[in-house]
């Protein structure tokens, strides 16, 4: 069973996907439809993924993605020094097992 990996959002947009069914966002400000997939981060890199790029943002939710749950979309891990999970395709919310409150460091 591979681990489950992580995506940081806005709250607002997490309950826009749940209405929707589906998330399509890949960060912070760009849609999947303008990146071409969701950045997603292991446990391991959230705390440099929220330093990085939601820094001072208020409101934030982590998503806990069971890779499992994704059916026929794509999750392929890239990047170099430590490849970084992405997924190809929307996000079914019900490959979603947990949503909790998260802090960006300040800004």
């Amino acid at each position: 069973m591979p681990e489950n990996i992580f995506h940081v959002t806005r709250a607002s947009d997490w309950d826009e996907a749940l209405a929707a069914g589906e998330y399509r966002r890949s960060t912070v400000d760009r849609t999947l439809e303008e990146e071409g997939f969701i950045h997603c981060s292991t446990a391991a890199q959230v705390p440099g993924t929220l330093g990085r790029f939601y820094r001072g943002l208020p409101d934030l939710v982590r998503l806990e993605i069971d890779p499992d749950r994704l059916g026929d979309v794509e999750l392929r891990w890239e990047g170099e020094p430590d490849a970084f999970p992405h997924v190809y395709g929307p996000l079914q919310v019900a490959a979603v097992v947990s949503v909790d409150p998260i802090e960006a460091p300040p800004a």
